[in-house]
């Protein structure tokens, strides 16, 4: 996650790295960061539960997007259906997941 940290901080964003669902959910729901990237392979809960989880407290939220070193046929199709806005896969292109990532931030803006 250091090299995401490092593409978004060069590009003007904040980046907060959070581990535990607790703490995800909480700043999610009260502090509506402009995005969400959700690991699938965290400790103790996956990221697909995290996802859910969120997606029940019935917030408003930000575009989320799956991340995972673990890219098998189907996860991306998984992911999505899952309800992930996105699905990218590590290592990152680092020439474009910043702004894969702000192209969502956009998209949601625009529709908001």
């Amino acid at each position: 996650m250091k090299l995401v940290r490092t593409v978004l901080a060069a590009r003007g964003h904040t980046v907060l790295g959070l581990a535990g669902g607790e703490t995800i959910v909480e700043l999610v729901t009260n502090e509506c960061p402009d995005a969400v990237l959700l690991d699938i392979q965290l400790p103790g809960e996956d990221g697909f539960a995290l996802l859910a989880r969120l997606r029940r407290t019935g917030a408003v939220l930000p575009p989320i997007l799956a991340l995972t070193a673990h890219a098998m046929a189907g996860d991306r199709e998984r992911a999505l259906a899952a309800g992930f806005d996105a699905y990218l896969t590590k290592p990152i292109d680092v020439r474009s997941f910043g702004s894969t990532v702000e192209g969502l931030i956009r998209k949601e803006r625009d529709t908001a």
